[in-house]
């Protein structure tokens, strides 16, 4: 067996269980012959329902449910076959190859003379003859058409049976290979619906020469779902309860409702469709509606048509055999389809009131105005464009007053209608310029061209004729115009709206004008937009012409792909920025330098600014040193003494720009910054040590210079070691740090690393505590401090 037949096998084995799951045996019967046959009546175990939707539930849970089984001990209990027992049986009496045997309901008995029902027929129950008709039989399934077949008939078709439950197929066909019945094939292909095994029902419709059944089966092979392909099959063998319940299962609603269509189940067909095929909704509304059109019943169809939006065609045509009926819907319907419909029909009929009736109900105003003008009714007609503004109405109407020469009235129903062309056209054959300009203004750029064509033939219309070639986008003929009639005052507002795309030429020519009159801005921007950006910057750079962002742009060129042309854009935008420069517009000259690659001009040019937030962000985006050095050296000019953010920022820059000399010299200004005006030694010493680190990293060209620099860090440093030395233990020993100060002081160049004032306040202060008076004065004297008082 392949793998695909072995799991459509196993699918059949689950699907099957399920449908018997549940249930609780009531009584069990085997079989006096075939000692591996057992049959079992099952009830169901009441539960409560959780979808009461669901109308796969019913199907299982509902009836007591006879269950056929195989037991052998290698193979262990499988399934055979189940059905529900039939309404008319009380309970399950026993089984002998090939029947069921049931009791009867008391209610039901039948009388002895009822003949057996046919064999073909489902389910095969009857009263055998001299059997008590107390007692009903029922063929089993796989011995349909069988039942007086001789024992090694039975035989066969038992282990064939057996064989196909299990799974062995090659033992199954070889059990019946001599069996030659038609109805035996038929019931295997019966059987199939239970296992599904589908490669075996090709089989079996193959035997039983059933060729509408095996089309079917090959039709069906595309559809994803075995179910489907199970249930086709059931439906061509007449299992409609199995063909029912597998689509249920698998959820395809969309054929459950084709089969109950097809079936004539078309309350199922209605609940289906609402409940979960409503996409088919509509479609079963109209099929449902169709049967009972064709049964005659004409009155309950009308609704289904309309629940499927098809009544404004099909009833009509449904009902058009009884006119009196038709008209009775017509009325009472509100839909304005109909009203429009049976208004055509009685036009057609000659009833002209009936139809004007009709037509007005169903706001159809074309119709209305078309009838009134046949009968003659022009005023009437014209009341009803007037009103209702309907501009196919009106384009009648206006067509009519054409053809009687009413000129006058078939222009304004022609602008009614927003037919412009046909107004202008009305307007040219009959010299009516003074209308003429106000429709083409209101016309597409087509009309307002053959307008201006026109005017352009008419002596002193000519602006006219420039205005229209304006509005309608034909700037190249407008200006062409403009000039040769000497319009000056039209071509400054031409010149507003050109581009890029006009000619050349023209823009050219515009620019020469503005340039002859002194308008030097405009010369500029069309010279812009005819790419001649050079001629633009020179007349800028000449005539001052104002620079602002939107005019930048203009002058900027694409971006090329070539690399000539790139070079050239290059050169462009640096000349821009020149240009911005010269008219101190530094933000837009940064730009323009940037977005020429040139970050160092860009970066003069923000220095230039003064916007210091700008100057350090550009800085910092930029990435390069020679940036760096000039960001720290703009924000040493400012007072960075009291804001310690730029502070950080220049020592951040020097250090990213490797400018270790100017750091160095940063760091030295901040020492001296510390002493002269907070006297905090601790912090200059700080400072001068950074600076001295700096010093000695720094790459100087001049060796002996930096060597000096060196030096002198190193014995400022030193000097200020000191003083901080000798303030350091005077709580210790202030005999002691007074004579440091005092051998301090005798330190030549003293006065570049320390103040000498600070030394000898540091010494008055200590003689000062002690009162001391004399010694303090003394050394005020000597100090050279000293001021007699008077």
């Amino acid at each position: 067996m392949d793998q695909e037949g072995y799991a459509e096998e196993e699918r059949g084995k689950i699907e099957a269980a399920k449908m018997i799951a549940g249930r609780c045996p009531k009584s069990h019967y085997w079989d006096p012959t075939e000692n591996k046959l057992v049959v079992v009546e099952a009830e169901f175990v009441a539960e409560e329902v959780k979808d009461k939707n669901s109308r796969k539930n019913s199907l299982q849970q509902t009836g007591t449910m006879i269950i056929s089984l195989f037991t052998t001990p290698e193979n262990g209990i499988m399934l055979q076959d189940s059905f529900t027992m039939d309404g008319h049986h009380s309970s399950l009496m026993g089984l002998s190859v090939p029947f069921y045997f049931f009791v009867k309901k008391s209610s039901d008995v039948l009388d002895e003379s009822q003949s057996e029902v046919p064999v073909t027929q489902r389910p095969q129950t009857s009263a055998p003859p001299g059997v008590p008709t107390m007692v009903s039989r029922r063929t089993m399934r796989d011995f349909v058409g069988l039942e007086g077949a001789d024992k090694s008939t039975r035989d066969a078709m038992m282990n064939f049976s057996f064989y196909l439950t299990i799974g062995n197929m090659d033992d199954a066909f070889k059990a019946i290979k001599l069996i030659k019945s038609e109805s035996v094939w038929e019931n295997m292909a019966k059987m199939c619906v239970k296992t599904r095994r589908l490669d075996v029902a090709t089989v079996c419709l193959g035997n039983m020469c059933h060729a509408r059944g095996a089309k079917a089966l090959r039709e069906a092979a595309k559809e994803p779902e075995l179910e489907v392909k199970v249930a086709v099959l059931a439906v061509q063998l007449g299992l409609n309860e199995d063909a029912e319940r597998l689509l249920i299962s698998c959820k395809r609603y969309d054929m459950l409702n084709d089969y109950y269509q097809a079936s004539g189940q078309w309350t199922k067909a209605l609940e289906t469709a609402e409940m979960y095929d409503r996409i088919h909704l509509r479609t079963t509304y109209y099929n449902y509606a169709k049967h009972l059109e064709a049964k005659g019943e004409y009155k309950e169809a009308i609704p289904y048509f309309e629940k499927s939006e098809t009544h404004r065609f099909e009833v009509p045509r449904m009902l058009f055999e009884d006119l009196q009926s038709l008209e009775g819907y017509i009325m009472k319907s509100k839909d304005k389809a109909l009203r429009k419909w049976w208004a055509q029909y009685s036009e057609s009929q000659g009833d002209m009131d009936t139809a004007l009736q009709f037509y007005e109900a169903g706001q159809d105003y074309l119709s209305l105005v078309r009838v009134y003008c046949y009968c003659g009714n022009l005023e009437k007609a014209a009341e009803i464009c007037n009103e209702t503004g309907d501009r196919a109405a009106c384009y009648h109407l206006a067509r009519q007053h054409e053809n009687q020469d009413q000129i006058k009235e078939a222009v304004h129903f022609f602008t009614r209608a927003q037919s412009y062309g046909n107004a202008i056209r009305l307007c040219k054959e009959n010299e009516m310029e003074d209308q003429l300009m106000n429709l083409a203004l209101l016309s597409n750029p087509q009309d307002m061209g053959e307008a201006a064509r026109y005017y352009e033939e008419v002596p002193g219309c000519q602006d006219k004729a420039v205005m229209l070639y304006h509005k309608a986008g034909h700037f190249s003929k407008a200006l062409e115009l403009a000039f040769r009639t000497r319009q000056f005052g039209a071509l400054q507002l031409i010149s507003e709206d050109l581009d890029d795309k006009t000619d050349p030429e023209l823009l050219q020519k515009c620019a020469d004008f503005f340039l002859d009159n002194n308008q030097f801005d405009k010369a500029v921007d069309l010279l812009a937009k005819g790419r001649k950006y050079w001629e633009a910057l020179n007349l800028c750079m000449k005539q001052h012409v104002a620079i602002t962002e939107e005019l930048c742009e203009r002058l900027t060129p694409p971006k090329g792909v070539a690399e000539n042309e790139t070079e050239e854009r290059n050169k462009v935008l640096e000349g821009i920025a020149e240009v911005c420069m010269q008219q101190r517009q530094y933000h837009i000259a940064t730009k323009k330098f940037t977005q020429a690659g040139n970050k160092m001009k860009a970066m003069k040019a923000l220095l230039k600014s003064g916007d210091t937030e700008k100057i350090v962000f550009f800085a910092g985006v930029s990435r390069q040193k020679e940036i760096y050095v000039m960001a720290a050296n703009y924000l040493q000019s400012l007072d960075w003494r009291k804001d310690p953010d730029i502070m950080k920022s220049i020592i951040g820059f020097y250090t990213k720009g490797r400018a270790l000399e100017s750091l160095s010299s940063f760091y030295d200004a901040c020492a001296q910054v510390e002493i002269d005006e907070f006297q905090n030694y601790e912090k200059a010493f700080g400072a001068l040590s950074e600076a001295y680190k700096c010093m000695t990293k720094a790459k100087m060209k001049n060796q002996s210079q930096q060597e000096d620099k060196m030096a002198n860090l190193k014995h400022r440093c030193g000097l200020i070691k000191k003083f901080l030395q000798a303030r350091r233990v005077y709580d210790e020993d202030s005999d002691e740090s007074i004579k440091q100060c005092q051998v301090l002081l005798e330190e030549n160049e003293l006065d570049s690393a320390i103040r000498v004032g600070d030394v000898y306040g540091f010494i008055i202060e200590h003689y000062a505590k002690f009162y001391w008076r004399k010694m303090s004065l003394t050394v005020l004297s000597g100090s050279g401090m000293f001021m007699a008082s008077s």
